[in-house]
C-alpha cells in the first residue's frame, strides 16, 4: 500500500487534477491520497491559501466589502475548477457553506484563521474524490478527524497526538481510494486546528507512518531534489537518493521541496519517500531512505536561506564562569525567541536566529538584559546574513570537505563570518554576508559537483 500526497500546483487547475487521477488510476497500491489547497496556475498567481487568510483577515478588521470581493475570488478560482471536471455543482454550495459555518461559530481570532486556512485544502479533497469517482475510481473523502488526526490544541502549529496512530491504522482495511485532506486536524475537544505552513506534507508523512506504509509518494512540479538550487546554478545535478538526515538538513536551509518537520513521521517508521513529478509521473524521481552507501564524495547537497541575523557576546573569561550559557539562553527563552545555532569560543559566543523572530522591539530588550544580568565586556547584533549547509552522509569522517568548502568561498571572494561543524554529522553550516551567497554556493557547486565529477570520470578512464 501506498500514501501518495499531491502538492499545490498539482491541484491548481482542472488539467493538473485530471493528472492526479490518471496517476492514481496507473497504480492500485495508491490507496491513501493527501491533497494540498489549489496552488498557483502561473507565476504571477495567489494560491487559495493566501486567498483564505486574506479574506479571514479583512473579515476580522471588519473590512466587509474588501472580504467579499477576495471570497468571490476564492469561490470562482473553485467554481472554475468544479465546471471544467464536468462536476454536480453542489460542491460548490457545500464549499460556500461551511465558510459561512465557521464565520458564524464562536470562534476566537486563531481559531478562525485555522478553521478558514483549511478550506483549501478540504475543498481540494472534496473535488479530487468526486472527480476519481465520476471517472469510475471508488473513491471517497474523508475528513481527519475520521481518519483518526488528532493533534495538540496550538492553532498553525498543531503537533499529532500519539493516540491516532491505532485510528490511522484502520485506513488500511478500507477497500476503496482515500481522499484526505492535508494541512490539518483536530484537537481533542473538537477544534479544527492547523499544523504550520506546508502541513500537507506532515498529513502525508503522519498517514505512511500511520499506516505501514511501502512507500511515501509526494507529487510535485520538480522531477527531483536538486543539489542545489536551480535558480542559482544553471542545470544541477539531479539527487537520485538521499537520507532523512540529509533531507531534513536540506529543508531547514532553504529547500523547498519539503517543510523540514515533515518527514519526522515517516523517517520514525522508516517508510522511504519518493518525491515525483506530476507533470512527468515516469520519472524516477529522488527516493529518501533511512540509509545510504557514502561514497568519496560525500557532499549530496548545498543549501541556502537568508534572514538570519547574529548575537554576539564577548566576556573575558567566559569558559571559567559556570552557568553562563544558560543564563543567555534563558533569556530568549523569556522573550520567547527561538535559536538556530550558537557555536562559543572561550571568551565568545554567538546565536544565530531567524531575522524575523529577533524583531527590534526584542533586540532592546535582550541586549539590555544582557549588559544588566551577564555584564559582558561586548554585545552586538549582525543582520542580514544568510546560512549556507554543505551537507552529506559520511561528510564528519572525509577528509578534506572543510578545506574545499574554505577554499571555494576564497575563491569566490567571500568572507566567512561563522561557521559551525561538529554539531551534526551530515552538515557544515557557514554563515555569510546575505549579498554574496549566489557566487558562494555557485563557487561551491563548482568544487564538489564540476571538479569531483571530472575527477571520476578521469579515474573511470584509467581503470578501463
Amino acid at each position: 500500500m501506498k500514501v501518495a500526497k499531491f502538492g499545490g500546483s498539482s491541484v491548481a487547475n482542472a488539467e493538473q487534477i485530471q493528472k492526479v487521477a490518471n496517476i492514481i488510476k496507473a497504480d492500485p497500491s495508491r490507496k491513501v491520497v493527501v491533497v494540498s489547497a489549489p496552488g498557483k496556475r502561473f507565476k504571477d498567481d495567489v494560491k487559495i491559501t493566501d486567498l483564505l487568510i486574506e479574506f479571514a483577515g479583512s473579515h476580522q478588521r471588519k473590512q466587509f466589502e474588501q472580504s467579499e470581493k477576495t471570497l468571490t475570488i476564492i469561490m470562482d478560482r473553485f467554481k472554475e475548477i468544479v465546471d471544467n471536471l464536468n462536476l454536480h455543482t453542489s460542491i460548490i454550495d457545500d464549499i460556500k457553506q461551511t465558510i459561512e459555518e465557521d464565520l458564524n461559530k464562536d470562534l476566537s481570532p486563531n481559531q478562525l484563521l485555522d478553521a478558514i486556512k483549511a478550506i483549501g485544502e478540504d475543498s481540494s479533497a472534496k473535488i479530487v474524490s468526486a472527480y476519481l469517482q465520476h471517472i469510475g475510481i471508488d473513491a471517497t473523502y474523508m475528513n481527519p478527524k475520521d481518519a483518526g488526526i488528532y493533534v495538540s490544541n496550538e492553532p498553525g502549529h498543531a503537533q499529532l497526538l500519539p493516540e491516532s496512530f491505532p485510528i490511522i491504522k484502520k485506513l488500511r482495511d478500507i477497500d476503496k481510494v482515500v481522499v484526505i485532506p492535508g494541512f490539518f486536524g483536530y484537537a481533542e475537544n473538537g477544534e479544527l486546528v492547523t499544523f504550520s505552513r506546508g502541513g500537507s506534507d506532515i498529513t502525508g508523512s503522519i498517514l505512511a507512518a500511520g499506516t505501514k506504509a511501502e512507500l511515501y509518494e509526494n507529487f510535485t512540479d520538480v522531477d527531483s531534489v536538486y543539489a542545489v538550487n536551480p535558480t542559482i546554478v544553471n542545470n544541477p545535478k539531479e539527487i537520485n537518493v538521499l537520507t532523512y538526515k540529509e533531507m531534513r538538513e536540506l529543508s531547514y536551509a532553504g529547500f523547498s521541496v519539503f517543510h523540514d518537520e515533515a518527514l519526522i513521521p515517516a523517517f520514525r517508521e522508516q517508510i522511504p519517500v519518493c518525491i515525483k513529478n506530476t507533470n512527468n509521473p515516469d520519472s524516477p524521481g529522488t527516493m529518501i531512505v533511512s540509509e545510504r552507501d557514502a561514497r568519496d564524495n560525500c557532499v549530496v547537497g548545498i543549501a541556502s536561506d537568508v534572514g538570519f541575523c547574529s548575537l554576539y557576546v564577548s566576556k573575558f573569561l567566559m569558559n571559567r564562569e559556570v552557568g553562563f550559557g544558560r543564563k543567555l539562553l534563558n533569556i530568549f527563552e523569556d522573550e520567547d525567541i527561538s535559536f538556530e545555532h550558537a557555536p562559543s569560543g572561550i571568551d565568545d559566543m554567538s546565536v544565530i536566529f531567524r531575522d524575523h523572530k529577533f524583531t527590534p522591539e526584542k533586540e532592546r530588550i535582550v541586549i539590555d538584559r544582557i549588559k544588566n544580568e551577564l555584564h559582558v565586556d561586548t554585545v552586538s547584533i549582525h543582520r542580514d546574513l544568510a546560512v549556507i549547509m554543505v551537507v552529506g552522509e559520511g561528510l564528519v569522517n572525509t577528509i578534506g570537505v572543510a578545506a574545499r568548502a574554505t577554499s571555494s568561498f576564497s575563491k569566490a571572494r567571500v568572507n566567512i563570518e561563522m561557521i559551525n561543524q561538529g554539531s551534526s554529522e551530515v552538515s557544515m553550516m557557514f554563515g555569510i554576508h546575505a549579498e554574496d551567497i549566489d557566487k558562494a554556493i555557485q563557487s561551491l557547486y563548482h568544487e564538489f559537483f564540476e571538479v569531483s565529477q571530472k575527477v571520476e570520470e578521469a579515474e573511470t578512464k584509467i581503470l578501463t
